[in-house]
Formats: C-alpha cells, structure tokens, sequence
C-alpha cells in the first residue's frame, strides 16, 4: 500500500543505541502498525534468533490458540512463519493473529533484552488493528483477549473485501476538505449501487478511500467537478477488508463487536501509556470508554493526521514503530517530513522560515498548526529492524 521512503538497514538501526533509547523514553512514542497485503516483515529472522527464539515463537503459539479457537480450523502461526508463507487476504484471521503476536512479542523482547519497558514510553497510538494492541499493550486488555473481537468479525470483513478497492485521494498542493470527500461518498451511496467511504485521512490533503464494486471509479469520474481541479486518485488493484467505513454495516458488524465487547473480560481502566484514538484524533480513552471507542473504530475513518499533530504537539522527539514492515506511518511522518522541508531552507546550520510557502496544504496548516515543523527533527526507529541490529550474542 504505501512504502517507507527510506530503505531500513542494519546501520540505520544502529543509529540510536539501546542505552540511548532507554533514556529517551520521556520523550518517545509507540505506534503500531495494522494490517497490510504483506505482514511477514523480518519476523522469520526474529524467530530464527537463536536468543529471541523462544519469546516470539511463545507469542505466535499463544495467538494461533485463539485463533484456531474462534475460527474452528487448525492454525500454525509458527510453522506459517518459519516458512515465510506470506498471508493472503483468504486468510485474513491468520493474518490478524500474526500482527498482534509480533508487535506483543517485539515490546517483551525490547524489555527482556534491553531493559527498556513499554509503559515508561510518553504516548502511544496505533493504526487500524494496531489500536487494539495499543490498547493492550497498555493494560486495558490482555492481548490475547482483546484479539478475539477482530478475529470473531474477521471472516465476514474479508468476506466484504471480495468487491472491495482502496482509492488513494490526494492533491499535491491544496487542501481536500474532508467534509466536501463525505459529500461525494454520500451522493454515490444514494444511487443504491454499491458504497464507499473514507477509511483514514493521512494528510489535508490525501485519503485513502476504499468502496465496492465501480464506487471508486465513479468517485474519479466526478472528483473534478465535486472537488477540485487538482485532485488525484490512485486505484489499488488488492482487496481490502473495508474497515472503517459504512461497508461494514452491512453484516452489522458495529453492532456485534458492541456486544462481544460488552462480556470482553478488562476494559475498566485508561491506558497506563497515554494512547491516542484514531476515531477521535485525541488521547480520548479513559477507565471506561474503551468499548465505546472500539465500537466506533469499526466504521468510523482513522484520523491518522490527526494524531500525527497530536503526537508532535505532545513533544515527542523519537518514534517507535512497533510490527512487521511499517509501513503507513512511517510514510506519513516522511511525506510530512519532507514537505515541511521544502518550506524551510538552512542558513548557517539553522533551520528557519526563509520563502512563502509553496504547498497550499500546508499554507494553510501551519498558522495553526506550527508543531508541525517539528516534523523534519523527529528520529524513528523501526523496531523489528532495531532488534536485529543489537540482538545480544
């Protein structure tokens, strides 16, 4: 779906040492990664460690118990993994398992090996599935049961996906307005020939849109007159699962997470690491409204941009992305990273403002916004990568 725009290596890993990022925990924060069409990353080679070894193959044994139980079929996380067998979106539960034992098995072996524990972190968010973990990872839910309510809906969102394609919107310099995308969406909803909606917006000025059967060819064929001029849209040719949109309605899906999460064992206290909402873009979540927000996170877009101001406002100098290959946010960070640069030139080893902003988009933000032109200073560390680089022995 979208790439990091810098190749991860084993020297760039090396970058910040474990002694470093121990002390830096004040001032750094988590995010986790969600679903993708690939989900394997390096976790064979975090397997095969002959240290590590024993804590994510736990990890993958532990998920692929719940899994095989909810699903009723035999599931072999750890044989899936050492095979490095890819997971397809016909097995989107498997898939599903894979992510959370890998980011929870990445936090224990940061914490056995390096002494570096999640809960001393500054903030946390997570994308998509990586929310729940977030959630997890911070105490509201054992992850092992938290996991359950995506993997009891998991076949009937995959079974959605069957018609169902990502649109990349953007503009590469004007502010798309959420609320005119809505619109569109809305007008094409009407017609009774298939939905579509946003599922996250990455940027002012790019969503991703994901919609059934001709909605996302029929959304290009009007965006000019609707929208603007200046609009693009990107078709991807795989198949989501259409969380975070109204297709989930369909096979009531907000509904039945809403009850399976009224039983949910845990649930009665806020994250011991403060974690941002994708649902509301803030650090919402309390002793008690984690279920509330959880049923929301189902059809409700992810307001990633959101919590990437959020998260450079609230100071943090360093990221942590925690799963197999990440992906989306690291991206995001670099895109708006980048474009926050080219507004900005040196003068003497001194970053200031110099020119009038070129990118309308971010024109437009920055007098509200000027914790973005923190964007360019933040240092992330791709965790799977990290751990390989200074895994002991």
């Amino acid at each position: 779906m979208f790439r990091v725009m810098v190749t991860p290596s084993d020297e760039s890993a090396r970058a910040i040492s474990p002694e470093q990022l121990k002390s830096k925990m004040s001032s750094t924060g988590f995010a986790f990664r969600g679903y993708n069409i690939t989900n394997l990353g390096r976790t064979p080679e975090l397997l095969d460690h002959y240290m590590y070894r024993s804590i994510v193959e736990r990890h993958l044994r532990d998920a692929g118990e719940v899994c095989e139980k909810v699903t009723g079929r035999p599931v072999d996380l750890v044989s899936q993994v050492r095979s490095r067998t890819e997971t397809s979106a016909a097995r989107y539960p498997e898939a599903v398992a894979l992510i959370c034992a890998t980011e929870m098995a990445q936090l224990s072996l940061l914490e056995k090996f390096f002494g570096i524990q999640y809960q001393h972190t500054s903030l946390a968010f997570g994308f998509s599935l990586g929310e729940i973990v977030a959630l997890a990872a911070g105490g509201v839910f054992d992850w092992r049961v938290g996991m359950r309510v995506p993997l009891e809906l998991a076949e009937d969102c995959a079974a959605l996906a069957h018609d169902v394609s990502m649109g990349v919107l953007f503009s590469r310099d004007a502010v798309i307005p959420m609320e005119d995308v809505l619109r569109l969406c809305l007008r094409i909803n009407n017609e009774n020939d298939g939905l579509i909606g946003i599922s996250s917006q990455l940027a002012p000025n790019a969503f991703l849109l994901l919609g059934q059967g001709s909605t996302v060819e029929r959304f290009k064929a009007r965006m000019h007159t609707q929208l603007s001029r200046t609009v693009n849209l990107r078709k991807n040719t795989d198949r989501w699962p259409p969380l975070h949109t109204a297709i989930v309605r369909l096979k009531y899906i907000p509904d039945r997470s809403a009850n399976l999460l009224h039983t949910l064992e845990g649930g009665f206290m806020a994250p011991s690491v403060t974690t941002l909402s994708m649902v509301t873009g803030k650090a919402s979540y309390n002793d008690y409204n984690a279920r509330d927000l959880l049923r929301k996170w189902t059809d409700h877009p992810q307001l990633l941009w959101d919590v990437v101001y959020e998260t450079l406002w609230m100071g943090a100098q360093t990221m942590v992305h925690v799963g197999p290959m990440p992906n989306i946010i690291p991206s995001t960070f670099q895109r708006l990273s980048d474009n926050v640069k080219t507004q900005i030139k040196a003068n003497f080893g001194v970053w200031t403002l110099s020119e009038v902003v070129r990118r309308k988009w971010l024109q437009t933000a920055l007098p509200n916004r000027t914790a973005l032109l923190r964007a360019p200073f933040v240092r992330h560390v791709m965790l799977e990568d990290w751990l390989l680089a200074h895994a002991p022995g």
